[in-house]
């Protein structure tokens, strides 16, 4: 009726080392997010001014640009929303690294200057900046 002499209790350590493996791997979670959600929230804007003078045409640009009627235009040259595609991705065969510059009529919708964006990057071109006049305009469609 007594306990041999070999035979032990119950062990009353807890093994640590898969809880140390889940906290490293949740730290290294937290800390490559983290940055993210700070700049996602896109409430307080400080931007600074400049009254730079505007940058020379270069002869080389590539021009993208959409009037107000929705038509799109490469340099001075109108293509249809068909052409574009290719147009595009043979400059960007072309020129892989050469940046496109965007022009858009104050009147034309978002969605359509977002699309005409999506067109050109799935064409190659990766580069892409944005053009505007120079000047303080107002928010709500004032210029």
């Amino acid at each position: 009726m007594g306990m041999s002499a070999g035979r032990k209790g119950a062990m009353a350590e807890i093994n640590v080392t898969p809880l140390v493996d889940v906290m490293l791997v949740l730290l290294i979670i937290f800390m490559v997010t983290a940055p993210m959600m700070d700049a996602s929230v896109g409430v307080e804007v400080d931007l600074p001014t400049s009254e730079a003078p505007p940058l020379e045409p270069d002869q080389d640009q590539l021009i993208l640009s959409i009037a107000a009627d929705h038509t799109i235009y490469i340099g001075d040259f109108a293509y249809t929303p068909e052409e574009l595609p290719a147009k595009l991705a043979a400059i960007a065969e072309a020129n892989p690294d050469q940046p496109a510059f965007l022009r858009a009529d104050g009147a034309v919708p978002y969605a359509d200057i977002a699309a005409l964006l999506g067109i050109a990057k799935k064409a190659g071109i990766v580069r892409v900046g944005l053009v505007f006049e120079p000047g303080v305009g107002e928010l709500g469609g004032g210029g």
